[in-house]
């Protein structure tokens, strides 16, 4: 039975990989081990742990100013580690609000020190990226989101630039286009919706944004600890981490300019749907449209119920909305066969004959 999985995450993986990282449950590399079962210490995860490593920083495109970690909390976790190593107590990190996550950042940061909010969508729901605004030169660092999973908006190509640190939280669409990654002076991701399993947070971070606080910074907070220690000063998601090279290689054997094409054909498709079908509409300004998280309700709310159920019978999960949001939500992650979506739209156009 095929099943379309739309689930915003943890989400759908590279067959390829959840294969692999199936037969090596059994036994690695020979080993005669399961993956789940051996040493973070040993020859054969430090190798793994490696690869994951630079694959990341060969897929980004990162010099070696760039340490790559791979850390556990999710990227919540990072919402509070970054202002403890990076915003000084009587310093301004700024913060652009354009969703949930953007705020629960702003929130975790003003801890620590001043936040200067520059620009939000707040008042409107979150439904678009907001534009115009400068980035002041005199701050720690600039953080924002680049996709907004709960309310389906992305930042095309108006990033804007700052002279300061730029930190990106892009949890949900790392490594789903190109990117001047570089422009930033960290990343972070959680790894559960194009690299991986729950488990592993992915963060890129530059030394030269660390060492620049006064206050006493917890071992395990502390950045510097992970980068000395290659992410090994506590056992990590071993499992995690080894499902995440094994995606990040099919990354790589992909392309992620052919990625970024597929997702872009997978996004332009559901949204012309969605703008000609008249059942249904999006929810977002149509040039901050993500190609991740793809959002929309129906003009009639009664139908609702009735399309879950007819989308559920042709095996299509995770389309409920957010609550903040409602209605539906398809998540289209790399994984996500372009079939999946032709199947949805399908579904769309069948729904909308039987209510003529």
């Amino acid at each position: 039975m095929k099943v379309h999985n739309f689930n915003a995450g943890p989400a759908i993986l590279p067959q390829e990989a959840v294969q692999e990282a199936a037969k090596a449950v059994l036994d690695f590399n020979n080993s005669g081990m399961g993956i789940l079962e051996i040493s973070h210490r040993s020859k054969d995860f430090i190798a793994v742990m490696d690869e994951a490593s630079a694959l990341v920083k060969e897929l980004c495109g990162l010099s070696d100013e760039y340490k790559v970690l791979f850390l556990q909390g999710g990227a919540s976790t990072q919402f509070m580690m970054l202002p403890y190593n990076c915003l000084p107590q009587d310093g301004t990190a700024v913060y652009a609000d354009t969703g949930t996550w953007a705020n629960k950042a702003i929130k975790e940061a003003k801890l620590f020190g001043n936040v200067n909010v520059i620009a939000s969508s707040k008042d409107s729901n979150y439904s678009f990226i907001p534009k115009g605004y400068e980035v002041p030169n005199d701050a720690a660092y600039f953080h924002l989101t680049t996709n907004n999973t709960i309310y389906g908006t992305q930042y095309q190509d108006n990033i804007p630039t700052a002279s300061i640190p730029m930190v990106a939280d892009m949890s949900s669409d790392f490594l789903s286009r190109r990117r001047n990654f570089s422009q930033f002076d960290m990343i972070y991701a959680g790894a559960q919706k194009n690299v991986g399993p729950a488990g592993a947070t992915i963060v890129a971070i530059k030394e030269s944004m660390l060492g620049k606080v006064n206050r006493t910074i917890p071992t395990m907070i502390d950045y510097r600890t992970h980068i000395k220690d290659g992410s090994m000063f506590n056992t990590p998601p071993v499992f995690s981490v080894y499902v995440a090279m094994l995606t990040l290689r099919w990354i790589k054997k992909m392309g992620l300019e052919n990625i970024e094409k597929t997702n872009l054909e997978k996004a332009t498709m559901l949204y012309n749907e969605i703008d000609r079908n008249s059942l249904f509409k999006g929810t977002t300004a149509v040039e901050d449209r993500s190609w991740m998280n793809v959002n929309f309700v129906m003009n009639n709310p009664s139908l609702e119920d009735d399309f879950k159920a007819y989308a559920k019978e042709r095996n299509m999960i995770g389309l409920a909305g957010h609550r903040s949001v409602g209605g539906f939500r398809a998540s289209l992650y790399n994984a996500l066969s372009i079939d999946s979506v032709k199947a949805l739209v399908e579904a769309m156009q069948e729904f909308e004959k039987s209510k003529a």
